[in-house]
């Protein structure tokens, strides 16, 4: 693996799918960034491990090992990795996430 291999920000995996909703896993190291982006309908993140800051308008939430967050439809928000985190982010199936061009 060369230097721009190295993974640099959080990986979201596809986990569960059902009739309705998915559930994409969110895996990071301490010290990695997901920079801005929005999903097209509120999505639920739900922390099983680590700690992060999670930016979204002009507020900074932390999230931690049990916590639970709403992300509302369309609002552009960020995430700063404190300690190795995982977790689960729950929306509708027809969900997209976007990142500014």
């Amino acid at each position: 693996m060369t230097q721009t291999d190295v993974i640099t920000k959080p990986q979201m995996t596809p986990y569960d799918n059902g009739k309705l909703f998915k559930t994409l896993k969110v895996t990071a190291k301490a010290g990695m960034k997901m920079p801005s982006h929005h999903a097209t309908s509120e999505a639920v993140i739900v922390v099983h491990k680590g700690e992060a800051l999670l930016k979204i308008s002009n507020e900074t939430h932390r999230l931690t090992a049990g916590s639970s967050f709403t992300i509302p439809m369309k609002k552009e928000h960020s995430l700063e990795v404190l300690k190795d985190f995982e977790a689960f982010a729950i929306m509708t199936n027809d969900t997209a996430i976007q990142f500014p061009e």
